[in-house]
Protein backbone atom coordinates (compact mmCIF):
# COMPACT_ATOMS: atom_id res chain seq x y z
CA UNK A 1 0.00 0.00 0.00
CA UNK A 2 1.84 3.18 -1.02
CA UNK A 3 1.81 6.04 1.92
CA UNK A 4 -0.82 8.10 0.26
CA UNK A 5 -3.08 5.36 0.45
CA UNK A 6 -2.07 4.07 4.13
CA UNK A 7 -2.84 7.84 4.87
CA UNK A 8 -6.02 8.04 3.56
CA UNK A 9 -7.04 4.32 4.93
CA UNK A 10 -5.80 5.63 8.49
CA UNK A 11 -8.64 8.77 8.39
CA UNK A 12 -11.02 6.31 8.35
CA UNK A 13 -12.98 4.30 10.92
CA UNK A 14 -11.32 0.99 10.75
CA UNK A 15 -14.77 -1.35 10.39
CA UNK A 16 -16.43 1.25 8.03
CA UNK A 17 -16.41 -1.51 5.54
CA UNK A 18 -18.60 -3.76 7.37
CA UNK A 19 -21.76 -1.42 7.97
CA UNK A 20 -23.90 0.31 5.31
CA UNK A 21 -23.00 4.07 5.05
CA UNK A 22 -26.27 4.68 3.40
CA UNK A 23 -28.64 3.33 6.50
CA UNK A 24 -26.28 5.60 8.32
CA UNK A 25 -27.10 8.84 6.32
CA UNK A 26 -31.07 7.56 6.81
CA UNK A 27 -30.85 7.16 10.37
CA UNK A 28 -29.06 10.83 10.75
CA UNK A 29 -31.82 12.39 8.72
CA UNK A 30 -34.44 10.69 10.64
CA UNK A 31 -33.07 12.48 13.76
CA UNK A 32 -33.88 15.60 12.61
CA UNK A 33 -36.70 17.04 14.54
CA UNK A 34 -38.16 19.30 11.91
CA UNK A 35 -39.17 19.35 8.31
CA UNK A 36 -36.45 22.67 7.99
CA UNK A 37 -33.61 20.62 9.73
CA UNK A 38 -33.78 17.56 7.41
CA UNK A 39 -33.75 19.88 4.33
CA UNK A 40 -30.70 21.66 5.96
CA UNK A 41 -29.19 18.19 6.76
CA UNK A 42 -29.89 17.18 2.47
CA UNK A 43 -28.25 19.90 1.31
CA UNK A 44 -25.19 19.66 3.30
CA UNK A 45 -24.93 15.74 2.13
CA UNK A 46 -25.48 17.24 -1.52
CA UNK A 47 -22.65 19.19 -1.09
CA UNK A 48 -20.58 16.85 0.41
CA UNK A 49 -21.63 13.65 -1.63
CA UNK A 50 -23.51 14.24 -4.52
CA UNK A 51 -23.65 10.52 -5.82
CA UNK A 52 -25.23 9.27 -1.96
CA UNK A 53 -27.64 11.93 -2.06
CA UNK A 54 -28.90 11.00 -5.29
CA UNK A 55 -29.18 7.31 -4.65
CA UNK A 56 -30.92 7.48 -1.30
CA UNK A 57 -33.14 10.48 -3.07
CA UNK A 58 -34.51 7.81 -6.06
CA UNK A 59 -34.66 4.95 -3.08
CA UNK A 60 -36.73 7.22 -0.38
CA UNK A 61 -38.76 8.91 -2.86
CA UNK A 62 -41.66 8.96 -0.84
CA UNK A 63 -39.64 10.42 2.07
CA UNK A 64 -37.73 12.84 0.83
CA UNK A 65 -39.56 14.65 -2.11
CA UNK A 66 -41.27 16.24 0.55
CA UNK A 67 -38.67 17.56 2.32
CA UNK A 68 -36.65 18.80 -1.16
CA UNK A 69 -39.92 19.67 -2.22
CA UNK A 70 -43.29 20.82 -1.44
CA UNK A 71 -43.99 21.45 1.46
CA UNK A 72 -40.74 21.86 3.04
CA UNK A 73 -38.92 23.82 0.41
CA UNK A 74 -41.78 26.86 1.53
CA UNK A 75 -39.89 26.52 5.08
CA UNK A 76 -36.99 26.58 3.40
CA UNK A 77 -37.62 29.91 1.07
CA UNK A 78 -39.37 31.71 3.73
CA UNK A 79 -36.12 31.22 6.02
CA UNK A 80 -33.18 31.15 3.13
CA UNK A 81 -31.06 34.06 4.19
CA UNK A 82 -30.86 32.86 8.10
CA UNK A 83 -29.66 29.11 6.43
CA UNK A 84 -27.40 29.93 3.50
CA UNK A 85 -24.38 28.26 3.76
CA UNK A 86 -22.60 28.39 0.04
CA UNK A 87 -23.56 29.11 -2.80
CA UNK A 88 -26.16 26.77 -4.54
CA UNK A 89 -27.21 28.74 -7.96
CA UNK A 90 -26.90 31.69 -9.92
CA UNK A 91 -28.46 34.86 -9.04
CA UNK A 92 -29.65 37.52 -11.69
CA UNK A 93 -29.94 40.75 -10.68
CA UNK A 94 -32.42 44.35 -12.15
CA UNK A 95 -28.67 45.98 -11.53
CA UNK A 96 -26.91 43.38 -14.11
CA UNK A 97 -29.52 44.93 -16.51
CA UNK A 98 -26.94 45.57 -19.87
CA UNK A 99 -24.55 42.96 -18.90
CA UNK A 100 -26.60 39.98 -18.48
CA UNK A 101 -24.25 38.08 -20.90
CA UNK A 102 -21.76 38.54 -18.65
CA UNK A 103 -23.26 37.30 -15.29
CA UNK A 104 -24.66 34.14 -17.13
CA UNK A 105 -21.60 33.07 -18.48
CA UNK A 106 -19.88 33.29 -14.98
CA UNK A 107 -21.84 29.38 -14.66
CA UNK A 108 -19.21 27.40 -14.83
CA UNK A 109 -20.64 24.33 -16.98
CA UNK A 110 -22.16 26.69 -19.49
CA UNK A 111 -21.76 23.84 -22.28
CA UNK A 112 -23.02 21.67 -20.75
CA UNK A 113 -26.25 23.11 -19.11
CA UNK A 114 -29.50 21.48 -20.48
CA UNK A 115 -32.05 22.86 -17.94
CA UNK A 116 -32.78 25.65 -15.80
CA UNK A 117 -35.69 26.56 -13.56
CA UNK A 118 -35.82 30.13 -13.37
CA UNK A 119 -37.78 32.01 -10.32
CA UNK A 120 -38.22 35.57 -9.76
CA UNK A 121 -39.19 34.91 -6.21
CA UNK A 122 -42.53 36.78 -6.52
CA UNK A 123 -44.74 34.16 -5.50
CA UNK A 124 -43.45 31.34 -4.19
CA UNK A 125 -45.80 28.31 -3.81
CA UNK A 126 -48.57 30.39 -1.74
CA UNK A 127 -46.05 32.36 0.26
CA UNK A 128 -46.07 35.50 -1.90
CA UNK A 129 -43.54 37.86 -2.70
CA UNK A 130 -39.94 36.29 -0.96
CA UNK A 131 -37.48 37.56 -3.23
CA UNK A 132 -33.98 36.38 -3.64
CA UNK A 133 -35.53 34.11 -0.78
CA UNK A 134 -36.90 32.28 -3.50
CA UNK A 135 -33.61 30.12 -4.89
CA UNK A 136 -34.37 26.87 -2.90
CA UNK A 137 -37.90 26.62 -5.32
CA UNK A 138 -35.57 26.25 -8.59
CA UNK A 139 -32.95 24.06 -6.76
CA UNK A 140 -35.77 21.57 -5.52
CA UNK A 141 -37.32 21.59 -8.88
CA UNK A 142 -34.16 20.32 -10.31
CA UNK A 143 -33.42 17.67 -7.88
CA UNK A 144 -36.55 16.48 -8.63
CA UNK A 145 -35.82 16.60 -12.85
CA UNK A 146 -32.58 14.41 -12.06
CA UNK A 147 -34.46 11.77 -9.67
CA UNK A 148 -37.49 11.95 -11.72
CA UNK A 149 -36.06 11.73 -15.42
CA UNK A 150 -32.89 10.85 -15.08
CA UNK A 151 -31.60 14.53 -15.94
CA UNK A 152 -27.47 14.82 -15.31
CA UNK A 153 -26.79 16.55 -12.69
CA UNK A 154 -23.73 18.75 -13.99
CA UNK A 155 -26.68 20.03 -16.75
CA UNK A 156 -29.21 22.04 -14.23
CA UNK A 157 -28.91 25.45 -13.55
CA UNK A 158 -30.92 27.06 -10.76
CA UNK A 159 -31.43 30.91 -11.41
CA UNK A 160 -32.82 33.35 -8.98
CA UNK A 161 -34.11 36.54 -10.67
CA UNK A 162 -33.28 38.89 -8.09
CA UNK A 163 -35.63 41.71 -9.02
CA UNK A 164 -36.17 43.38 -5.68
CA UNK A 165 -39.33 42.43 -3.20
CA UNK A 166 -42.47 44.04 -2.05
CA UNK A 167 -42.04 42.58 1.27
CA UNK A 168 -41.36 45.31 3.37
CA UNK A 169 -40.11 42.63 6.50
CA UNK A 170 -37.17 42.09 3.88
CA UNK A 171 -36.06 45.35 3.31
CA UNK A 172 -35.88 45.68 7.37
CA UNK A 173 -33.93 42.42 7.47
CA UNK A 174 -30.27 42.57 8.01
CA UNK A 175 -29.57 38.94 6.93
CA UNK A 176 -31.68 39.52 3.83
CA UNK A 177 -29.25 38.46 0.95
CA UNK A 178 -31.31 40.28 -2.03
CA UNK A 179 -31.62 43.63 -3.11
CA UNK A 180 -33.83 45.92 -1.20
CA UNK A 181 -35.47 48.04 -3.31
CA UNK A 182 -39.30 46.93 -4.69
CA UNK A 183 -39.69 45.15 -8.23
CA UNK A 184 -39.82 47.55 -11.28
CA UNK A 185 -42.54 48.72 -12.71
CA UNK A 186 -43.23 46.64 -16.31
CA UNK A 187 -41.58 48.69 -18.57
CA UNK A 188 -38.30 48.20 -16.54
CA UNK A 189 -39.08 44.52 -16.14
CA UNK A 190 -39.66 43.78 -19.55
CA UNK A 191 -36.56 45.53 -20.97
CA UNK A 192 -34.77 42.42 -18.78
CA UNK A 193 -36.86 39.64 -19.29
CA UNK A 194 -36.01 40.70 -23.08
CA UNK A 195 -32.54 40.81 -22.23
CA UNK A 196 -32.11 37.70 -20.22
CA UNK A 197 -34.19 35.70 -22.48
CA UNK A 198 -31.67 36.39 -25.24
CA UNK A 199 -28.71 36.45 -23.14
CA UNK A 200 -29.70 32.71 -21.98
CA UNK A 201 -30.29 31.77 -25.61
CA UNK A 202 -26.50 33.07 -26.51
CA UNK A 203 -25.05 31.25 -23.81
CA UNK A 204 -26.60 28.30 -23.35
CA UNK A 205 -27.94 26.88 -26.98
CA UNK A 206 -29.36 24.06 -25.97
CA UNK A 207 -30.84 24.81 -22.97
CA UNK A 208 -34.24 24.25 -22.01
CA UNK A 209 -36.13 27.31 -19.71
CA UNK A 210 -38.80 26.47 -17.10
CA UNK A 211 -40.41 29.24 -15.55
CA UNK A 212 -40.97 28.90 -11.94
CA UNK A 213 -43.47 30.78 -9.71
CA UNK A 214 -43.68 34.27 -11.14
CA UNK A 215 -46.96 36.43 -9.75
CA UNK A 216 -49.83 35.64 -11.64
CA UNK A 217 -49.84 38.23 -14.16
CA UNK A 218 -46.36 38.39 -15.45
CA UNK A 219 -46.64 34.44 -15.39
CA UNK A 220 -48.78 34.61 -18.36
CA UNK A 221 -47.16 37.44 -19.81
CA UNK A 222 -43.69 35.77 -20.14
CA UNK A 223 -45.00 32.62 -21.19
CA UNK A 224 -47.23 34.29 -24.09
CA UNK A 225 -43.93 36.36 -24.81
CA UNK A 226 -41.61 33.75 -25.31
CA UNK A 227 -42.85 30.50 -25.82
CA UNK A 228 -42.99 30.92 -29.45
CA UNK A 229 -39.56 32.63 -29.50
CA UNK A 230 -37.58 30.16 -27.38
CA UNK A 231 -37.31 26.51 -25.22
CA UNK A 232 -39.76 27.86 -22.63
CA UNK A 233 -42.18 26.64 -20.82
CA UNK A 234 -43.86 27.48 -16.80
CA UNK A 235 -44.72 24.78 -14.91
CA UNK A 236 -47.11 26.56 -12.55
CA UNK A 237 -49.30 27.40 -15.60
CA UNK A 238 -48.60 24.18 -18.08
CA UNK A 239 -47.09 21.47 -16.04
CA UNK A 240 -49.94 21.38 -13.52
CA UNK A 241 -52.57 22.05 -16.14
CA UNK A 242 -51.13 18.66 -17.43
CA UNK A 243 -50.85 16.59 -14.42
CA UNK A 244 -54.50 17.81 -13.53
CA UNK A 245 -55.72 16.55 -16.87
CA UNK A 246 -54.05 13.57 -16.77
CA UNK A 247 -55.97 13.24 -13.14
CA UNK A 248 -59.16 14.09 -13.95
CA UNK A 249 -59.06 11.85 -17.25
CA UNK A 250 -59.23 9.07 -14.97
CA UNK A 251 -61.65 10.31 -12.29
CA UNK A 252 -64.00 11.67 -14.58
CA UNK A 253 -64.17 8.03 -16.06
CA UNK A 254 -64.65 6.85 -12.36
CA UNK A 255 -66.91 9.04 -11.66
CA UNK A 256 -69.18 9.09 -15.12
CA UNK A 257 -69.24 4.98 -14.47
CA UNK A 258 -70.66 5.50 -11.19
CA UNK A 259 -73.47 7.75 -12.05
CA UNK A 260 -73.94 6.21 -15.53
CA UNK A 261 -73.58 9.58 -17.88
CA UNK A 262 -71.33 10.46 -20.48
CA UNK A 263 -68.02 11.84 -20.07
CA UNK A 264 -68.97 15.26 -21.98
CA UNK A 265 -72.14 15.93 -18.57
CA UNK A 266 -68.67 16.60 -16.68
CA UNK A 267 -69.45 19.89 -15.06
CA UNK A 268 -65.66 21.03 -13.66
CA UNK A 269 -66.03 24.43 -11.05
CA UNK A 270 -62.28 26.23 -10.08
CA UNK A 271 -61.85 27.72 -7.15
CA UNK A 272 -58.96 30.35 -7.54
CA UNK A 273 -58.60 31.87 -10.62
CA UNK A 274 -54.77 32.92 -10.56
CA UNK A 275 -52.10 31.75 -12.47
CA UNK A 276 -52.43 28.22 -11.81
CA UNK A 277 -56.21 27.89 -11.94
CA UNK A 278 -56.67 29.32 -14.82
CA UNK A 279 -53.55 27.27 -16.36
CA UNK A 280 -55.51 24.30 -15.25
CA UNK A 281 -59.00 25.31 -16.73
CA UNK A 282 -57.19 25.73 -20.56
CA UNK A 283 -55.85 22.71 -19.80
CA UNK A 284 -59.09 20.54 -19.19
CA UNK A 285 -60.34 22.48 -22.19
CA UNK A 286 -58.75 19.67 -23.52
CA UNK A 287 -60.75 16.72 -21.48
CA UNK A 288 -64.08 18.41 -23.33
CA UNK A 289 -61.92 18.55 -27.18
CA UNK A 290 -60.67 14.77 -26.64
CA UNK A 291 -64.71 13.63 -26.10
CA UNK A 292 -65.44 15.41 -29.37
CA UNK A 293 -66.25 19.16 -28.44
CA UNK A 294 -65.63 22.12 -29.66
CA UNK A 295 -63.52 24.37 -27.91
CA UNK A 296 -66.41 27.09 -27.24
CA UNK A 297 -68.68 23.62 -26.23
CA UNK A 298 -65.84 22.97 -23.71
CA UNK A 299 -65.30 26.59 -22.24
CA UNK A 300 -69.03 26.42 -21.52
CA UNK A 301 -68.34 23.62 -19.48
CA UNK A 302 -66.12 25.19 -16.90
CA UNK A 303 -66.80 27.83 -14.10
CA UNK A 304 -64.20 29.85 -12.08
CA UNK A 305 -64.51 31.09 -8.72
CA UNK A 306 -62.41 33.97 -7.05
CA UNK A 307 -61.88 35.89 -3.70
CA UNK A 308 -65.25 37.97 -5.35
CA UNK A 309 -67.00 35.12 -6.29
CA UNK A 310 -68.27 33.56 -9.65
CA UNK A 311 -66.40 35.39 -12.27
CA UNK A 312 -68.62 37.24 -14.82
CA UNK A 313 -68.02 39.07 -17.69
CA UNK A 314 -69.65 42.41 -16.23
CA UNK A 315 -67.42 42.52 -13.29
CA UNK A 316 -65.71 45.98 -13.60
CA UNK A 317 -61.80 46.07 -13.28
CA UNK A 318 -61.85 41.88 -14.47
CA UNK A 319 -58.16 41.15 -15.11
CA UNK A 320 -57.31 40.10 -18.18
CA UNK A 321 -56.05 36.53 -17.09
CA UNK A 322 -59.71 36.01 -15.96
CA UNK A 323 -61.67 37.14 -18.91
CA UNK A 324 -61.38 33.87 -20.59
CA UNK A 325 -63.73 31.66 -18.62
CA UNK A 326 -66.00 34.52 -17.26
CA UNK A 327 -69.50 33.35 -17.70
CA UNK A 328 -72.01 35.38 -20.33
CA UNK A 329 -74.97 33.36 -18.72
CA UNK A 330 -75.64 34.63 -15.68
CA UNK A 331 -77.85 37.57 -15.11
CA UNK A 332 -78.79 37.01 -11.30
CA UNK A 333 -77.11 38.87 -8.34
CA UNK A 334 -73.34 38.73 -7.79
CA UNK A 335 -72.59 34.87 -6.49
CA UNK A 336 -70.52 35.54 -3.41
CA UNK A 337 -70.10 32.19 -1.43
CA UNK A 338 -68.57 28.84 -2.81
CA UNK A 339 -71.93 27.31 -1.52
CA UNK A 340 -74.01 29.54 -3.67
CA UNK A 341 -71.97 29.03 -6.65
CA UNK A 342 -72.11 25.11 -5.93
CA UNK A 343 -75.83 25.14 -5.70
CA UNK A 344 -76.39 27.04 -8.98
CA UNK A 345 -73.42 25.36 -11.27
CA UNK A 346 -74.19 21.71 -9.74
CA UNK A 347 -70.84 20.56 -10.35
CA UNK A 348 -69.06 16.97 -11.25
CA UNK A 349 -66.20 18.34 -9.69
CA UNK A 350 -64.71 20.64 -7.68
CA UNK A 351 -60.92 21.84 -8.31
CA UNK A 352 -59.20 24.28 -5.78
CA UNK A 353 -56.16 25.97 -6.48
CA UNK A 354 -57.00 29.07 -4.10
CA UNK A 355 -54.04 28.54 -1.47
CA UNK A 356 -57.36 29.27 0.92
CA UNK A 357 -56.90 26.77 4.04
CA UNK A 358 -60.16 24.32 5.07
CA UNK A 359 -62.13 26.58 1.62
CA UNK A 360 -63.64 23.31 1.60
CA UNK A 361 -65.57 22.92 4.78
CA UNK A 362 -67.94 20.36 5.89
CA UNK A 363 -70.62 21.99 4.18
CA UNK A 364 -69.14 22.49 1.19
CA UNK A 365 -67.72 18.91 0.39
CA UNK A 366 -71.31 17.24 2.09
CA UNK A 367 -73.07 19.00 -0.64
CA UNK A 368 -71.23 18.14 -3.84
CA UNK A 369 -71.90 14.70 -2.12
CA UNK A 370 -75.47 15.39 -2.62
CA UNK A 371 -75.01 16.54 -5.89
CA UNK A 372 -73.03 13.55 -7.13
CA UNK A 373 -72.66 9.61 -6.63
CA UNK A 374 -68.77 10.30 -6.54
CA UNK A 375 -67.80 13.50 -6.14
CA UNK A 376 -64.45 14.67 -7.78
CA UNK A 377 -62.74 16.66 -5.06
CA UNK A 378 -59.36 17.76 -6.33
CA UNK A 379 -57.90 20.20 -3.84
CA UNK A 380 -54.34 21.10 -5.13
CA UNK A 381 -53.39 23.98 -3.51
CA UNK A 382 -49.76 23.68 -1.55
CA UNK A 383 -48.71 23.24 0.91
CA UNK A 384 -50.38 21.30 3.26
CA UNK A 385 -51.08 24.14 5.50
CA UNK A 386 -52.71 25.94 2.51
CA UNK A 387 -54.95 23.08 1.26
CA UNK A 388 -58.40 23.36 0.83
CA UNK A 389 -59.60 19.75 2.49
CA UNK A 390 -58.25 17.23 4.27
CA UNK A 391 -57.93 13.72 2.66
CA UNK A 392 -58.94 12.28 6.09
CA UNK A 393 -61.89 14.81 6.02
CA UNK A 394 -63.19 14.55 2.47
CA UNK A 395 -63.18 10.83 2.96
CA UNK A 396 -65.47 11.04 5.99
CA UNK A 397 -67.81 13.94 5.13
CA UNK A 398 -68.64 11.97 1.46
CA UNK A 399 -68.75 8.33 3.66
CA UNK A 400 -65.87 6.84 1.10
CA UNK A 401 -67.02 8.26 -2.22
CA UNK A 402 -65.19 11.10 -2.90
CA UNK A 403 -62.38 10.74 -5.76
CA UNK A 404 -60.02 12.75 -4.34
CA UNK A 405 -56.39 14.17 -5.67
CA UNK A 406 -54.36 17.31 -3.39
CA UNK A 407 -51.59 18.97 -4.48
CA UNK A 408 -49.27 17.82 -1.33
CA UNK A 409 -49.30 14.59 0.08
CA UNK A 410 -51.19 12.77 2.48
CA UNK A 411 -51.49 9.46 3.72
CA UNK A 412 -53.75 6.69 3.40
CA UNK A 413 -56.75 6.36 5.69
CA UNK A 414 -58.89 3.98 6.82
CA UNK A 415 -63.10 4.88 6.92
CA UNK A 416 -65.53 1.97 8.11
CA UNK A 417 -62.64 -0.69 7.87
CA UNK A 418 -61.97 0.37 4.79
CA UNK A 419 -58.30 1.43 3.41
CA UNK A 420 -58.62 4.78 0.85
CA UNK A 421 -55.47 6.13 -0.67
CA UNK A 422 -55.49 9.29 -1.94
CA UNK A 423 -54.00 10.60 -5.26
CA UNK A 424 -51.52 13.30 -5.96
CA UNK A 425 -51.56 15.69 -8.38
CA UNK A 426 -48.26 16.27 -8.16
CA UNK A 427 -46.61 18.47 -10.83
CA UNK A 428 -43.10 15.73 -10.23
CA UNK A 429 -45.48 13.19 -12.51
CA UNK A 430 -44.90 15.53 -15.99
CA UNK A 431 -42.66 18.33 -16.14
CA UNK A 432 -39.01 15.87 -15.83
CA UNK A 433 -41.02 13.83 -18.91
CA UNK A 434 -41.47 16.61 -20.53
CA UNK A 435 -38.40 18.34 -19.61
CA UNK A 436 -36.54 15.06 -20.79
CA UNK A 437 -38.57 14.43 -24.31
CA UNK A 438 -37.89 18.06 -25.01
CA UNK A 439 -33.90 18.01 -24.70
CA UNK A 440 -33.79 14.85 -26.29
CA UNK A 441 -35.74 15.72 -28.81
CA UNK A 442 -33.70 19.02 -29.26
CA UNK A 443 -37.56 20.76 -29.47
CA UNK A 444 -37.20 24.50 -30.33
CA UNK A 445 -40.48 24.98 -28.74
CA UNK A 446 -42.57 23.48 -25.91
CA UNK A 447 -46.19 22.88 -27.99
CA UNK A 448 -49.49 22.98 -26.48
CA UNK A 449 -49.89 19.59 -28.22
CA UNK A 450 -46.44 18.05 -26.28
CA UNK A 451 -48.21 19.10 -22.93
CA UNK A 452 -51.40 17.41 -23.78
CA UNK A 453 -49.70 14.32 -25.00
CA UNK A 454 -47.48 14.54 -21.74
CA UNK A 455 -50.58 14.22 -19.57
CA UNK A 456 -52.86 11.63 -22.08
CA UNK A 457 -49.40 9.16 -21.57
CA UNK A 458 -49.49 10.05 -17.80
CA UNK A 459 -53.12 9.12 -17.62
CA UNK A 460 -52.16 5.94 -19.08
CA UNK A 461 -48.93 4.67 -17.27
CA UNK A 462 -51.08 2.90 -14.24
CA UNK A 463 -51.06 -0.47 -13.64
CA UNK A 464 -53.83 -3.20 -14.07
CA UNK A 465 -53.33 -3.09 -9.98
CA UNK A 466 -53.84 0.74 -9.91
CA UNK A 467 -56.43 0.70 -11.71
CA UNK A 468 -58.51 -1.65 -9.47
CA UNK A 469 -57.41 -0.08 -6.41
CA UNK A 470 -59.07 3.14 -7.74
CA UNK A 471 -55.94 5.23 -7.91
CA UNK A 472 -56.11 8.24 -10.59
CA UNK A 473 -52.44 8.76 -10.57
CA UNK A 474 -49.63 5.73 -10.42
CA UNK A 475 -47.53 5.16 -7.94
CA UNK A 476 -44.44 7.94 -7.11
CA UNK A 477 -41.84 4.93 -6.59
CA UNK A 478 -42.50 4.80 -10.80
CA UNK A 479 -41.54 7.93 -11.52
CA UNK A 480 -38.70 6.96 -13.82
CA UNK A 481 -40.74 4.31 -15.88
CA UNK A 482 -43.79 7.11 -15.93
CA UNK A 483 -41.37 9.94 -17.16
CA UNK A 484 -39.80 7.50 -19.86
CA UNK A 485 -43.28 6.90 -21.04
CA UNK A 486 -43.79 11.07 -21.00
CA UNK A 487 -40.93 11.37 -22.68
CA UNK A 488 -41.46 9.44 -25.75
CA UNK A 489 -44.91 11.17 -25.91
CA UNK A 490 -43.08 14.18 -26.14
CA UNK A 491 -40.99 13.38 -28.58
CA UNK A 492 -43.68 12.05 -30.30
CA UNK A 493 -45.63 15.09 -29.90
CA UNK A 494 -42.67 17.37 -30.72
CA UNK A 495 -42.44 15.25 -34.39
CA UNK A 496 -46.11 15.75 -35.49
CA UNK A 497 -45.67 19.56 -34.73
CA UNK A 498 -41.69 19.38 -36.34
CA UNK A 499 -40.47 21.43 -33.72
CA UNK A 500 -37.87 18.50 -33.25
CA UNK A 501 -34.18 19.07 -34.52
CA UNK A 502 -32.93 15.39 -33.88
CA UNK A 503 -34.23 13.92 -36.45
CA UNK A 504 -32.61 10.70 -35.91
CA UNK A 505 -35.64 9.64 -33.41
CA UNK A 506 -38.12 9.71 -36.63
CA UNK A 507 -36.42 6.61 -38.00
CA UNK A 508 -36.77 4.74 -34.54
CA UNK A 509 -39.87 2.45 -33.60
CA UNK A 510 -41.47 3.30 -29.77
CA UNK A 511 -39.94 0.49 -28.37
CA UNK A 512 -35.89 1.30 -29.28
CA UNK A 513 -36.48 5.41 -28.60
CA UNK A 514 -37.65 4.18 -25.25
CA UNK A 515 -34.94 2.22 -24.76
CA UNK A 516 -32.91 4.87 -25.99
CA UNK A 517 -34.22 7.21 -23.81
CA UNK A 518 -33.90 4.90 -20.44
CA UNK A 519 -29.97 4.80 -21.57
CA UNK A 520 -29.90 8.33 -21.02
CA UNK A 521 -31.15 8.27 -18.14
CA UNK A 522 -28.09 9.39 -15.75
CA UNK A 523 -27.98 6.99 -12.33
CA UNK A 524 -25.31 7.51 -9.14
CA UNK A 525 -22.59 5.74 -8.72
CA UNK A 526 -22.75 3.00 -6.24
CA UNK A 527 -19.51 4.22 -4.19
CA UNK A 528 -20.88 4.80 -0.50
CA UNK A 529 -17.57 6.03 0.73
CA UNK A 530 -17.35 9.52 2.91
CA UNK A 531 -15.48 11.57 0.43
CA UNK A 532 -11.80 12.41 1.91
Amino acid sequence: MSLAALHNASRLPPYLFTTDHRQRVLTQLRSKETGLEKYIYLNGLKDREPNLFYEILLNNLLDIVPILYTPTVGDACSNYSHIWRRPEGLYVTIESKGHIKEVLRSWPAAQASRIAVVTDGSRILGLGDLGANGLPISIGKLDLYIAGAGIKPATTLPICLDLGTNTQKYHEDPLYLGIRRNRPNTEEMDEFMHEFMEAMREVFPQLLVQFEDFSTDNAFRYLDLFRNQYRVFNDDIQGTGSVVLSGFLNAARLSAAAAGTPLTDQRILFFGAGSAGIGVAKQLLSFFTLQGLSVEEARNRIWTVDSKGLITADRKGLQEHKKFFARTDYQGPPLTSLADVIKYVKPTALLGLSTVRNAFSEEIVRLMASLNTRPIIFPLSNPVKLCEVDYEDAIKWTNGSVIFASGSPYQPTEYNGKRYEPGQGNNMYIFPGIGLGTILSKANHVTDSMVEQASIALASSLTPEEHAAGLVYPRLVRIRDISTQIALAVIRAAQKDNVDENSLFRNLSDDALLEYIRAKQWQPTTSHLPRL
